[in-house]
């Protein structure tokens, strides 16, 4: 009995001293903004972060800018380091199917980056781009509205609308009146300016307001 006894008390402090497991280390990826007009998002071999696997990860992130930020972001994702602070930050963040973005906020039309990860779904149909019109008033009294290649306009479909207008007379001004559209150059002005507009079926008049009668002009909306 007294040797069972020895043997059972061998045999726990063998499982006491068998170390405990150690954690795997998560794997690692980089985000650089700064200190100039970059941003980067990358492997440890520096290689550009396009797509990863679904999973938890560790992000270590270089905001060398007090003018920009990093920002990451998609599902179940949303970390970002402020626009005037400094120096590094570390986050841990797991990724699932889907798309993902890298961006400085205050300029995202110029420091962005994407990947994916996993299967994602398909990518949203780009948006149709917005048909334009040119709308011209002057020099002296002639007025006009025509398509973007210059094209004398007699109707145009309802819809939505970029209308640049090129107001070229000190004297007269570009108005457009139509069912929900009034819209107006100024009479003593000159330049150009844009009108994003929705045009509805109906009449569509456009006019001089110093010479209505007579500096005028229309189209019908379909």
């Amino acid at each position: 009995m007294r040797l069972r006894g020895l043997l059972v008390l061998a045999a726990a402090a063998a499982v006491v001293l068998v170390p405990a497991a150690t954690p795997a280390a998560l794997p690692q990826l980089l985000g650089t903004v700064g200190p100039e007009f970059s941003i980067s998002f990358s492997h440890p071999d520096g290689s550009p972060v396009t797509h990863l696997d679904p999973g938890t990860y560790e992000i270590v992130v270089r905001d060398l800018s007090e003018f920009h930020n990093f920002h990451l972001s998609g599902p179940g994702v949303n970390e970002s380091t402020g626009v005037e602070e400094t120096g590094p930050v570390t986050w841990t963040v797991t990724f699932q199917d889907g798309r993902y973005s890298v961006v400085c906020d205050p300029h995202a039309g110029m420091l962005h980056r994407e990947f994916t990860v996993g299967n994602p779904p398909p990518p949203p149909p780009p948006k149709p781009a917005t048909p334009k019109l040119l709308a011209t008033v002057g020099p002296k009294s002639t007025i006009s509205l025509k398509s973007a290649s210059g094209a004398t306009l007699k109707t145009v479909k309802a819809g939505v609308y970029s209308i640049t207008v090129r107001d070229r007379s000190k004297l007269h001004n570009f108005h457009l009146v139509g069912k929900g559209v009034n819209r107006k150059s100024g009479l003593a002005g000159m330049g150009t300016l844009t009108w994003r507009v929705t045009l509805s079926a109906g009449p569509l008049r456009f006019f001089s307001d110093k010479s209505p009668k007579t500096v005028k002009g229309s189209v019908k909306v379909t």
